[in-house]
């Protein structure tokens, strides 16, 4: 019986260039990555701090977000440079580290280990990382298909989906048809959205600003890891040599949401602080076609998401005695479709859809308030004069909700983006 894992033309692609080889413990490779965008939009330049504002279930105030690199504002922008490095340090271990240098600020956005010599298929991988969850959360900025963020990733996620500290376990048996299961124990940290920390000084800042504050203080807001738990589960049946499908299923359960927020009028203005549990749920399916002429032509990568975010807090502390005690619950969901197609020698062009708040509900003591969708339009147009080297044009059109009202603008960004030094191969 014949064994495969994916079609071959693809295989490289699946797999860090640096675990082919023999260990190179002496000469890692090393690469640094320029990326930067000139934008503008019809609205003075605010269109991206809409886009981080979108009504939804996670629009909490005071949360510690552990990333903050600064959004696109209109002009010029250098988004950053990533100083990536890695090796197979010996016949048991790969290792990569990935370094975000912004204007002001270093992040070590990566630095993890994978083992090599596990039997059976399985694979642990430790330290610092992208989550297996969903497709295109593990992917890096400079390799998306479009310039920024999806808006279901962006709105309940975050830009930087799940990036924690933890372990992963994988495995990926010898089967006629490929497929890889895994699970992960993260930290819980460091999260932007699903299972986002209150700032305690910015939260007693708030409480002493209100007249209404009550005296006793707020529940212990410590965090205390792991409360992150994801599984997945990924599958490509054999379409041959030029064609790819994968399909995948993912789960992500935060035990430690936390929120605080400000509700009522202008004159008499209650404050909350809640926890408790928040899980998501994604759907993928990714369909890739070889290129069927030179540098790119006829490739095409398409890709699509859902997502559900549900969370189920509980009331700790209320400017209202009252309410303490009760629930605090919610639905989100969201999506993206996208493709890219090679029309020419180098050039490629694509599409993406993307929403949020589909569903969009929070309840609070039996009573339940419904928040607008969000929805947005973009094209590419991107230019290719080698794989070290992008230039691309992106025009989006979006509609979205925010706690003000409605808001419509356009936007358009041009990008480049350069990699300086040998750099492992992307995921699939």
């Amino acid at each position: 019986m014949t064994r495969h894992l994916l079609p071959l033309a693809l295989l490289a692609t699946t797999l860090p260039a640096f675990a082919a080889d023999a260990p190179a413990l002496t000469n890692p490779q090393i690469s640094l990555i320029l990326d930067g965008v000139a934008y503008a939009d019809d609205i003075n330049g605010t269109g991206n701090e809409l886009l981080d504002d979108t009504a939804g279930i996670s629009h909490a105030h005071v949360h510690d977000d552990a990333h903050d690199h600064g959004g696109i504002g209109e002009g010029f922008n250098l988004r950053g440079a990533e100083l990536v490095l890695s090796a197979t340090v010996d016949q048991l271990f790969d290792a990569y580290a990935n370094l975000a240098f912004a204007h002001d600020s270093v992040e070590l956005e990566e630095a993890w280990f994978t083992t090599r010599a596990l039997p059976a298929g399985w694979q642990v991988k430790g330290g610092k990382f992208f989550s297996g969850f969903g497709y295109a959360n593990a992917k890096h900025p400079h390799s998306w298909d479009f310039v920024n963020q999806n808006l279901a990733y962006l709105s309940l996620l975050g830009d930087h989906g799940i990036n924690d500290t933890g372990v992963q376990l994988t495995w990926t048996p010898a089967t006629d048809t490929w497929m890889q299961v895994g699970a992960e124990i993260l930290q819980g940290d460091e999260q932007e959205r699903l299972g986002a920390g209150i700032d305690a000084d910015a939260l007693q800042e708030m409480l002493d600003e209100n007249s209404l504050a009550l005296a006793t203080p707020f529940a212990d807001n410590t965090r205390r890891g792991p409360q992150l738990f994801t599984l997945f589960a990924k599958t490509a049946p054999d379409l041959g040599t030029a064609h790819a499908l994968q399909l995948g299923v993912s789960y992500a359960r935060h035990t430690g949401q936390q929120e605080a927020h400000e509700e009522g009028d202008p004159v008499v203005t209650d404050i909350l602080y809640a926890e408790g549990d928040a899980s998501i749920l994604g759907l993928e399916v990714v369909y890739k076609r070889a290129a069927t002429g030179r540098n790119g032509v006829g490739a095409l990568r398409a890709s699509a998401e859902y997502l559900r975010l549900d969370k189920d807090l509980a009331i700790v502390n209320h400017t209202d005695a009252l309410e303490i005690g009760g629930t605090l619950t919610g639905t989100q969901d969201a999506l993206y479709v996208q493709g890219v197609y090679g029309f020419a020698p180098r050039w490629e062009a694509g599409l993406r859809y993307d929403a949020t708040g589909l569903t969009n509900e929070t309840s609070e003591g039996g009573n339940t308030e419904t928040a607008g969708d969000s929805s947005r339009l973009s094209a590419v147009l991107a230019f290719r004069p080698s794989e070290f080297s992008l230039l691309r044009l992106q025009l989006s059109s979006a509609e979205i909700a925010t706690d003000a009202g409605d808001e419509s603008f356009g936007q358009v960004m041009l990008q480049y983006n350069l990699s300086l030094g040998a750099h492992g191969a992307h995921t699939f």
